[in-house]
């Protein structure tokens, strides 16, 4: 009930982290992946990982926070597979660090448009298909931030909490057609997105203090709930939250 063969996914943010762990983890339950993000050699070396691995990815260049962007994406993968079955929503920025109080408009437009709006335009881009199918999977990665207010990270959490909001309205929405939508929060993952937080010694350790496991995760640590999220295991599984974060939020 794990396996995806014959189903076609599409990860946003799929050349590093944990958008990359969750397309390897799909790709070897069987899965067609199409991975997309905005360089396209951070791209190639996602692909050139996986077939060294004997996996196959299915590159795209993709900016989130554009809609006729997005679209290549779906058309892409309606043209080369026929149906979209599976959608990661995973691409995120975060172009500002420090009091929300001094953010500016110019930081609010970016992290909506590509945590909040991109993930809705992608699930708008790609929901016909899994109407016409009677099924899908949509799998929005958000964040412990959504849950609690991260230091610095104020527009970002907010952005987070949004996602949570969007999931449930469109599992709602979207129930009646087979199509299951969930987010998954991470917690600290040691990723190039959270390179700040751990390259300072004295950071990092603070944080490993707070985490009941004692260390940071890592990709792999989420990729395996994505898969559930994907697979027929969740198939009555709906609008819901999955935290894996060691229990720092326990």
């Amino acid at each position: 009930m794990f396996r995806l063969d014959k189903k076609n996914a599409i990860v946003s943010g799929g050349s590093k982290g944990i958008g990359k762990a969750i397309a390897i983890k799909f790709a070897q339950a069987g899965a067609n992946v199409i991975i997309c993000s905005r360089r396209k050699e951070n791209l190639d070396a996602a692909v050139m990982e996986a077939e060294s691995n004997g996996l196959t990815l299915f590159p795209i260049e993709c900016n989130t926070s554009n809609y006729d962007s997005i679209l290549s994406v779906t058309d892409y993968t309606l043209d080369k597979f026929g149906k979209v079955d599976i959608l990661v929503n995973n691409a995120a920025t975060n172009p500002y660090y420090g009091p929300i109080l001094n953010s500016e408009d110019s930081h609010w437009d970016k992290i909506f448009d590509v945590n909040v709006k991109g993930y809705f335009n992608f699930a708008k881009a790609c929901s016909n298909s899994m109407i016409t199918n009677g099924s899908g999977k949509i799998i929005n990665v958000a964040s412990i931030a959504a849950k609690t207010p991260l230091d610095g990270l104020g527009v970002y959490n907010i952005s987070k909490a949004a996602v949570v909001m969007l999931t449930k309205v469109l599992a709602k929405e979207l129930g009646e057609h087979n199509i299951q939508i969930n987010t998954l929060a991470p917690g600290l993952i040691k990723t190039d997105f959270s390179r700040a937080l751990w390259e300072n010694e004295d950071t990092y350790n603070k944080i490993v203090k707070a985490i009941p496991q004692g260390k940071m995760g890592t990709p792999d640590d989420i990729s395996g709930m994505a898969l559930y999220l994907a697979s027929e295991a969740s198939d009555f599984v709906t609008g819901s939250i999955f935290t894996v974060d060691g229990g720092i939020t326990t």
